[in-house]
């Protein structure tokens, strides 16, 4: 379960060969499970450019874009649905892996549209499904890869049932629904607990994240770093992305000499 199925949707930035074609960088079905992954998160971006906000830092090296999908009922906030990702993944082309994290009730009803939009990747969150291996299976039949987030105050106990059938896990360091918030160090310990009982499954972090935070991240085992506004706040992210990314890399292989 800790890499990706093959997934035959090139619209969807799953093709090994398109991923290729970025940079000549290593593909992510051959890294994602082991390697520093640094998605930025458009919601901290100029939303008047989103496309254009979107290539600048793909273009500095960002390895994914994450997109926080809000409804208003299941988090306070409403941001976008499958119109501007369809939008968005039109503009980018076939390569870029859209990383949709479904802050909603009742997702079962957002994985059809989200897979016609264009996402590579479906996190729901455990906390808004009644039948998450049911789901699991809806969204893989859609032809995207899975994966599950905890909001703060849920135990990871609750993820036991369907961890080996998930593509990633997704802790949140911050209560979900609004950026800017502080990095909460007081859910490492639940990476590091999934890190231990996990050693290969790609574990993601998202709120806070930034240059002062990613060593406290990376050392807990997170290497998947969601950050939003100190990558889009540089006029050239490229340092702060190859920082974030070496940290997490540095941090891996020191877990491997153990």
């Amino acid at each position: 379960p800790c890499m990706p199925m093959k997934n035959d949707r090139k619209k969807n930035g799953n093709s090994n060969l398109e991923l290729r074609q970025v940079k000549n960088r290593t593909t992510l079905s051959e890294t994602m499970a082991y390697s520093g992954q640094i998605g930025p998160s458009l919601l901290a971006c100029d939303l008047s450019k989103l496309a254009a906000e979107s290539q600048r830092v793909i273009d500095a090296g960002a390895d994914y874009l994450h997109l926080d999908v809000m409804d208003g009922h299941f988090v306070p906030n409403i941001s976008w649905g499958p119109p501007v990702i369809k939008s968005l993944r039109k503009a980018l082309g076939p390569a870029v892996f859209l990383d949709t994290h479904l802050m909603v009730s009742e997702p079962e009803k957002w994985v059809e549209p989200m897979a016609d939009a264009g996402a590579s990747q479906l996190i729901f969150h455990i906390e808004a499904t009644q039948n998450p291996e049911a789901l699991i299976t809806k969204i893989r039949s859609a032809g995207m890869k899975v994966g599950v987030a905890i909001k703060p105050k849920t135990d990871i106990e609750e993820l036991n049932p369907i961890v080996e059938q998930v593509d990633l896990i997704l802790v949140m360091t911050v209560e979900p629904g609004f950026g800017g918030q502080k990095f909460m160090s007081d859910m490492m310990p639940k990476v590091e607990t999934l890190r231990a009982r996990f050693p290969s499954i790609p574990i993601e972090v998202d709120g806070g994240l930034g240059p002062s935070t990613i060593e406290t991240a990376a050392q807990a085992g997170a290497n998947w770093i969601v950050a939003g506004s100190s990558v889009f706040k540089e006029e050239d992210p490229t340092n702060v992305i190859q920082l974030m990314r070496g940290a997490v890399n540095s941090a891996a292989e020191k877990r491997q000499a153990a």
